[in-house]
C-alpha cells in the first residue's frame, strides 16, 4: 500500500474579530448573546463566501466558530430532584456549542431559565473552538442568497471548513463524553455540528423547513394517514377554538384557511411531512417515514435534535393471536427488537419500558374516539409485546426460528418500525408510544390482499388517526415535567432536556 504524506504547511485561517465572553444572568440575556455571537460568525463566513465567489479564488482560508454556552457550578446542590432536566448534580464546568439560536429560542429560554432558577448562578456565552462548516452557515434565511456551485463541486474546502463527521456523532446520547478526563462536561445531548447536520437532513427528507416542525409528532408509513391528517387540519385551522393556526405542507406551503388551494411539489420528498401549527410550537407534525426500520431510524435520528415532547407510531401490524380481528388496536407495552439497525447504539439486552403517561394518553384517546369504556375496550384493543423485524417477508421463515420466539415473547403484533421508533425515543430521551392497527393475520390464513386492504383503509384510517391526535392533545395538556419523566434518564445526564 502506498503511503501518501501531506507535506503542505498547516492552513492559516482568517477569522472575524474576536468577541469578549458575556456573563448572562437571565435566560433572555443568554438568548440575545447567543444570537449575537452566532450572527457574528455566520455573517463573516457568508461575506467571505461571496468574496470568493466573486473573485473565483482567494489566497486566504476563513474560519468562524459556533458560540458556546458555559455553566460553572461550585457546590453539590441537587435542586429539585423531581425534575428530569434543568439542573446538574455535581460541581464542575458544563458546556455545549449552540447553533440556530433563533430556531431554538423557546427551548433555550426554558432550559436556561431552569438552570438559573435552580442554581442561582449566571451562565457565560463565549466563542467556542468548533468551526462552523460553510454549508451550515447558510441556514434557511440565507441559503438562497448565494450562488452555490463551489459548494457542490467541493472547491470551497480550499477556503472554508466543511462538515466533519468525526464531531457529528451521538457520543453524548450514548453515554460517552462524561468523566474527569474531559475539560468540560456536556450541557446538552447534541453538539452544534450534529444539530446542523440533522436540520439539513430533515429539510432534504421532508421538504419542509425545520422551523415548521411541532413538538408533538406522529409517524406513519401510509400516505392515507397523511391525507386524512390534511383533511382534519384544514377543518382545525378554520376553527378558532382549536388553537391551531396554519397547516404547512411539503414545499413549505402554508395554508391559513380551509379553502386555501394546495399546490403539491412536482415530486414528493422521500418522507412527506405536514405540520398543524400553534403559536407556541406545540402543535402536531405527521411524517410518512415509509417502510422499514432503517427509515424509522433515519427520521428519529434527525427529528430528535428538535427536542420534541412526544412521538407516537401509528401504523399497521400483523395480528398474532386467533382472537384478534382486522381493525383491532394494539397498544405496545414492550418490544421484541429484531430490527437490527440500533444494535450498535442500543444493545438488545436494554429494556425499552412502556411510559405510563403516554400509555394512559393513548388508552384514554381510544376510549374517547370509540366510545368504549373500561372492560369494553378489551373487545377492540390488546396491550402487549410488539415485535419489529427487518425482514418484510418474515412469514417465509421456518417456524423454528421465528414463530417460537414470537410465542415466547408473548407478542401480539408484528411490524417493522415500532421498536426502532421506541428504541430511539428511549435513546434520545424523547417520550414515545405505539398504537397499531391489525391489518392482516398471516399466521391464521388472513393475508393482506388488495381488496381487503382497500376496505380496511377506508374503514379504519380516519378513526385510527383521530385516536393518535387525541392522544397527543391529552399529552399536551399534561405539565412538561410530568411528561419528560426521570425514567428516560441515565446515571450521568445533561442538564438540557
Amino acid at each position: 500500500m502506498k503511503v501518501i504524506v501531506d507535506n503542505r504547511p498547516p492552513r492559516q485561517f482568517t477569522g472575524p474579530d474576536p468577541l469578549e465572553p458575556v456573563l448572562c444572568r437571565t435566560a433572555e440575556d443568554v438568548l440575545d448573546s447567543l444570537q449575537a455571537f452566532y450572527a457574528h460568525s455566520t455573517g463573516f463566513l457568508r461575506r467571505q463566501l461571496k468574496q470568493v465567489d466573486d473573485t473565483a479564488s482567494s489566497p486566504q482560508s476563513f474560519r468562524a466558530c459556533y458560540p458556546e454556552l458555559v455553566l460553572e457550578i461550585t457546590d453539590y446542590s441537587v435542586g429539585d430532584s423531581r425534575l428530569s432536566y434543568g439542573r446538574v448534580d455535581l460541581p464542575g464546568v458544563y458546556a455545549t456549542t449552540i447553533t440556530r439560536p433563533k430556531l431554538f429560542s423557546s427551548y433555550l429560554i426554558e432550559q436556561v431559565g431552569l438552570l438559573i432558577k435552580h442554581h442561582g448562578v449566571p451562565l457565560t456565552v463565549r466563542q467556542s473552538t468548533t468551526p462552523i462548516p460553510i454549508h451550515f452557515a447558510l441556514d434557511g434565511d440565507h441559503a438562497d442568497a448565494i450562488d452555490l456551485p463551489g459548494l457542490q463541486d467541493g472547491m470551497h474546502r480550499n477556503y472554508f471548513d466543511v462538515p466533519d463527521l468525526s464531531v457529528m456523532n451521538d457520543d453524548i446520547v450514548n453515554g460517552i463524553g462524561f468523566g474527569n478526563e474531559y475539560p468540560t462536561q456536556p450541557l446538552a445531548l447534541f453538539p452544534a455540528p450534529r444539530v446542523d447536520y440533522s436540520l439539513a437532513r430533515l429539510e432534504h427528507y421532508t421538504a419542509t423547513d425545520p422551523g415548521h416542525f411541532q413538538s408533538f409528532v406522529l409517524f406513519t408509513n401510509y400516505q392515507q394517514y397523511v391525507d386524512e391528517f390534511i383533511d382534519y387540519a384544514r377543518r382545525a385551522i378554520d376553527s378558532p377554538a382549536s388553537g391551531y393556526n396554519t397547516l404547512v405542507l411539503p414545499g413549505n406551503q402554508v395554508l391559513h384557511h380551509a379553502k386555501d388551494p394546495i399546490i403539491w411539489p412536482e415530486r414528493l420528498p422521500q418522507m412527506p411531512a405536514c405540520h398543524l401549527t400553534r403559536a407556541d410550537g406545540r402543535g402536531i407534525s405527521i411524517i410518512n417515514i415509509g417502510v422499514g426500520p432503517s427509515n424509522a431510524k433515519t427520521a428519529t435520528d434527525h427529528i430528535a435534535v428538535l427536542r420534541p415532547d412526544t412521538w407516537i407510531m401509528l401504523g399497521h401490524c400483523a395480528g398474532l393471536r386467533t382472537t384478534q380481528r382486522l381493525g383491532d388496536y394494539v397498544l405496545a407495552h414492550a418490544y421484541l427488537r429484531e430490527d437490527q439497525v440500533l444494535d450498535s447504539d442500543l444493545p438488545t439486552w436494554v429494556p425499552i419500558p412502556a411510559l405510563a403517561e403516554v400509555q394512559q394518553g393513548l388508552e384514554h384517546a381510544v376510549a374517547s374516539v370509540t366510545s368504549r369504556q373500561g372492560y369494553d375496550i378489551k373487545e377492540i384493543m390488546r396491550t402487549g409485546t410488539v415485535a419489529s423485524t427487518s425482514n418484510r417477508n418474515w412469514e417465509l421463515r421456518t417456524r423454528s426460528d421465528s414463530i417460537m420466539s414470537l410465542s415466547q415473547s408473548r407478542a401480539i403484533g408484528l411490524d417493522m418500525e415500532s421498536a426502532t421508533i421506541a428504541g430511539n425515543g428511549f435513546r434520545f430521551r424523547v417520550p414515545y408510544g405505539t398504537l397499531l392497527c391489525v391489518s392482516d393475520k398471516p399466521l391464521h390464513g388472513e393475508l393482506k390482499l388488495a381488496g381487503m386492504a382497500n376496505e380496511f383503509y377506508q374503514n379504519q384510517v380516519s378513526k385510527h388517526l383521530l385516536v393518535g391526535i387525541a392522544a397527543l392533545e391529552n399529552l399536551r395538556a399534561m405539565p412538561r415535567e410530568f411528561l419528560h419523566s426521570r425514567k428516560l434518564r441515565s446515571f450521568e445526564e445533561t442538564a438540557f432536556k
